[in-house]
C-alpha cells in the first residue's frame, strides 16, 4: 500500500477513534480526574499502535529511567502532533501546558479542561506567565508532571530553534527537575501534511536538570542539550 492511502486511512482511523475516545470520556466528566487521565493515556497507546500497524510507524524511547518520581517539569522538542499524545501514556499523571484556544474545541476542550491541563492566554502577556505558573504550581503540589513544549509551536524538523524564556521563569519558580526531550517526529508526521512516512521516532529523555541554577543558565543549558540530540537524532532518522 502507498504513503499516501496508508496515510488516508490512518487519518480516518485516527479521527475515528478520536471521536469514540471523546464519546467515552464523557461521563468522565462527572468523575475524579484521575478517570479522564486514564482514558487520555489509553487514547495515546491506540495511537501509537494505528501508527505502527498502518504506517509502519514505530517508536523507540531512550533514557527512560532517567526520568525522576514524583512531580517534575518535561521540557519536549515539538515537531509533530506525534507527541501530543505519544507522551500521555509515559507518566503516570501528566498535565500539558497548551494554549487556551484548545480549551473551546467542543467535546476535546472539556475533557482537557477535566484532566486538569494547564490553559495559557497568549494575548495576556506577562500576566499569563504569571497565570501559569500560579497554576503550574497548583498542580506540581498534586504530585503531577508537567509537559511544556518550549518553542511554543510545532517547528519542523531542522529548523532553527525558538525557545521562549517562559520556561526558565517555570523551572526557577517551581523548584523541581526539569527532564529534556530530544526527537525526530517531524520527519515522520510534518506539520500542515496529512502524510504519515514509515520509519521510526526516537525520543530521548536526557539527564534531569535540578533545581537551583540561574534561569539563564539553565534556559541555555536546555536549549543546547535538546537541540545537540535532536539533532543527531535526525541524522539517524
Amino acid at each position: 500500500m502507498s504513503i499516501i492511502l496508508r496515510s488516508i486511512a490512518f487519518n480516518f482511523l485516527f479521527y475515528f477513534v478520536l471521536a469514540i475516545y471523546l464519546l467515552v470520556a464523557l461521563p468522565a466528566l462527572l468523575l475524579p480526574r484521575r478517570v479522564m487521565i486514564e482514558i487520555a493515556r489509553s487514547w495515546g497507546r491506540t495511537n501509537l499502535r494505528l501508527l505502527h500497524t498502518v504506517c509502519d510507524l514505530k517508536v523507540e524511547f531512550e533514557g527512560l529511567e532517567k526520568i525522576p518520581q514524583g512531580p517534575l517539569i518535561v521540557a519536549s522538542k515539538h515537531q509533530s502532533t506525534w507527541e501530543t499524545f505519544a507522551l500521555l501514556p509515559l507518566f503516570p499523571d501528566p498535565a500539558f501546558i497548551m494554549k487556551r484556544e484548545l480549551m473551546w474545541i467542543p467535546f476535546f476542550g472539556w475533557c482537557t479542561w477535566k484532566g486538569g491541563m494547564i490553559a495559557v492566554d497568549r494575548g495576556k502577556g506577562s500576566a499569563a506567565l504569571a497565570d501559569m505558573t500560579q497554576r503550574a504550581g497548583v498542580e506540581i503540589r498534586g504530585g503531577r508532571q508537567l509537559i511544556i513544549f518550549p518553542e511554543g509551536t510545532r517547528r519542523p524538523a531542522g529548523a532553527e530553534a525558538a525557545y521562549k524564556f517562559g520556561v526558565a521563569h517555570l523551572y526557577a519558580d517551581i523548584g523541581v527537575p526539569c527532564v529534556p526531550v530530544a526527537l525526530n517526529s517531524g520527519l515522520f508526521w510534518p506539520r500542515r501534511s496529512f502524510l504519515r512516512y514509515p520509519g521510526t521516532v526516537r525520543v530521548a529523555f536526557l539527564d534531569p536538570i535540578l533545581p537551583g541554577l540561574d534561569k539563564q543558565v539553565f534556559f541555555s543549558r536546555l536549549q543546547d542539550e535538546i537541540e545537540k540530540k535532536t539533532a543527531m537524532l535526525i541524522a539517524r532518522r
